[in-house]
This record gives C-alpha cells, structure tokens and sequence, in this order.
C-alpha cells in the first residue's frame, strides 16, 4: 500500500521545522553563554575615572567625540568633552581631583589638533606626580613625540593622510601602539566619527579601567632632570 502523499509532505514539513528549531535554540545557547559575553567595569571602578577628551580645531570637526562621550556616560564613566586649548587647564582639574583621592584613572583622547595636544597633557599630569593610564589619538595632526610617560598610548592615524606617527623621545615610559588604519575609508575629518573606531576606543577604555587596580606607570619625582623640562620643551614639533 503506498502511503499518502499529503502525508509524506506533512511529515517532511514537520522535520524541517524540528530542525530549525534546534538550530534555533543552539543560536540561542550561543548568544547568551557567559564565555561570550564581554565583562563590564565594575561601579566603583567607573567611580574614581574619568575621561578627556579633546576636540579640534574650532569645535566643529570633532563630534565624534561627543559620541563617544554619550556612549561612556551611558556605562556610568565620567567625561568632559573639551577644546583642545583647554588641556592645560584640565590637567590642573585631574590633577586636584586625584590628590583629593577622588580620581584614581585617568584617561585621554583626542582628535586632529586635540590629538596632538595629548602629549603636552601627560607631561604637565606628570610634572605634577599624577599618572595617566591611557591616551588614545586620533590623527594627530603634527609630528608628535612622547617624552613622558602614559601607561599605555595608541595612535590611530591614516598613514597615506595628515595623520603622522607618534615617536618615542628620550625618558618616555610606557606602551606605545602606532595603528594605521590606511585603506579602511576613514578620513581625517571622520575617523572619529567611524563606528569601528569609536567600538575600539570604548573597548580600550574599558580595558583600562578594568586594569585600574594595578600599579601605574611611576612619574618624576619633582626636582629631577624631567621635572625641571618646561611644557614648551614637551611640546611636540611642528612642521
């Protein structure tokens, strides 16, 4: 007797279901597996951070930043979003906050001209003993050199565009990541406003405030060689 043929039909209908139900599931079990699941800073380390970050020139070119910032206070992470003129000025704010024991990480980054200025900041932060655990920049403008020490300082610039390299200078300490990013279709007017960019930013902040609890990079002591440097003298060369 040959079977029914709606009933064979019906019958393979219902194994392609069961199958994509199973497969649905396994996606499920998947997605919510706390292996793949990223870990978040906890609140008392979000608490004692904050985050500069330095616009360009004229304030226009860098809302990027302002995303960046939105998405930071969205995880509980403090920020000031700034003109890069303003760095001398912030410094001295971070500076007061972290000999107060309000603030104990410290993190800075900037776009274009407030790129650039970045290494000015941690030397000032320096001089005054205080350690910034990470600087990020975004397409720094001029040739820049480190002297001072940021626990950890990524460059991300456009190697075939106005971005430059960042070199290290006699004394500097710390980690430091040049990352070209050429070929990718970002440009100087909107690598900071790149979704892929700023993820990474985030992450790498993140990061370093989950690090927190380990020492910081050591500063000058005041009165040594370092000290005794002037900002103008920190300040990076220019074309």
């Amino acid at each position: 007797m040959r079977p029914n043929g709606r009933h064979t039909a019906g019958a393979s209908q219902l194994s392609a279901l069961r199958v994509w139900a199973i497969c649905l599931l396994l996606l499920s079990a998947v997605a919510i597996s706390p292996t793949t699941a990223r870990a978040a800073p906890s609140q008392a380390q979000v608490a004692t951070t904050h985050v500069y970050l330095l616009r360009g020139v004229l304030n226009i070119f860098s809302l990027g930043l302002d995303t960046i910032g939105a998405r930071l206070q969205a995880q509980g992470i403090p920020v000031t979003v700034a003109n890069f003129v303003s760095w001398s000025s912030l410094a001295d704010e971070a500076a007061t906050a972290y000999k107060a024991g309000r603030l104990k990480t410290i993190v800075l980054v900037g776009h274009s001209s407030g790129a650039t200025a970045l290494p000015d900041m941690i030397a000032k932060l320096n001089r005054l003993g205080v350690p910034v655990k990470l600087a990020i920049g975004l397409d720094s403008v001029f040739k820049t050199k480190l002297s001072t020490g940021a626990e950890r300082y990524i460059n991300i610039y456009i190697g075939d565009g106005p971005g430059e390299p960042v070199k290290r200078a006699d004394g500097f300490r710390g980690k430091l990541d040049n990352v070209d990013v050429r070929g990718t279709g970002v440009g100087h007017i909107s690598i900071d406003k790149n979704e892929a960019i700023q993820r990474r930013v985030i992450a790498e902040i993140d990061a370093a405030i989950m690090r927190s609890r380990a020492p910081a990079v050591p500063v000058a002591e005041r009165g040594s060689p370092g000290q005794a440097r002037s900002a103008a003298a920190a300040a990076p060369a220019r074309n």
